[in-house]
C-alpha cells in the first residue's frame, strides 16, 4: 500500500523498517497504552523475518518515519485497524486524523462496510480522535485484560461506517 497526501505517506513496512518498528516496539513510553509499559523485548532479526505483511504500515512525514499503522480484515465484511504517532513530537498536531482518515477511505473503497478498533478507557486522546472522524463507541470492556506489570485495563471499541466517516484529508 502506498498513500501519499501533502507531506504525508503511508506505506507498506519493508524488512529495512524492522530497526525502527523495533526501537519504537521496544520504547516502554511508546507502548504504555497498549499495555506494555517495559516495551516488547522484541528483535530486528525476528520482526524483520514477519515483513512485509500486508497490514503492517509505516508512517512518514516528510520522508522521515514517525509512527506505525495496522489494518487486518476480520471477517463479516469489516476491517480492524490500529495507528500509533511514535515520535511525540508529532503527536497533538492533527496528524493522526489525516492518517486514519486516508486509510479509512482506502478501506471503505476496497469494499469493507465497518472499520473497528479499541483502544485504552484512558487513552482519551485518541478517543477523541475516533469521535471526531465519526466512530461510535460500541462497548466499553471493564478490566477485560492486563497490561504486562499485572495493572488490570478497560477498552472502548468503536465502530464506523461509511456514511458516519469524516474524512480529514480531503
Amino acid at each position: 500500500m502506498h498513500l501519499q497526501y501533502d507531506d504525508l505517506t503511508i506505506r507498506s513496512a519493508l524488512p529495512d523498517d524492522a530497526p525502527q518498528l523495533v526501537r519504537w516496539w521496544n520504547d516502554g513510553a511508546v507502548m504504555a497504552h497498549a499495555g506494555f509499559p517495559l516495551g516488547l523485548g522484541t528483535t530486528v532479526e525476528k520482526e524483520a523475518a514477519r515483513l512485509p505483511s500486508p497490514g503492517r504500515l509505516m508512517l512518514e512525514y516528510k520522508n522521515q518515519p514517525i509512527g506505525e499503522m495496522n489494518w487486518r480484515d476480520v471477517g463479516e465484511n469489516a476491517a480492524e485497524i490500529g495507528i500509533k504517532i511514535c515520535e511525540s513530537t508529532f503527536q497533538e498536531q492533527g496528524l493522526g486524523r489525516i492518517y486514519l482518515s486516508l486509510l479509512i477511505k482506502e478501506l471503505f473503497s476496497r469494499g469493507f462496510a465497518q472499520i473497528v478498533l479499541d483502544t485504552n478507557l484512558n487513552n482519551t486522546r485518541a478517543q477523541h480522535v475516533y469521535e471526531k472522524l465519526g466512530f461510535r463507541k460500541v462497548a466499553i470492556r471493564e478490566n477485560s485484560w492486563h497490561d504486562q506489570l499485572g495493572n488490570p485495563q478497560s477498552a472502548v471499541d468503536y465502530a464506523l461506517t461509511p456514511e458516519d466517516f469524516r474524512n480529514f484529508a480531503l
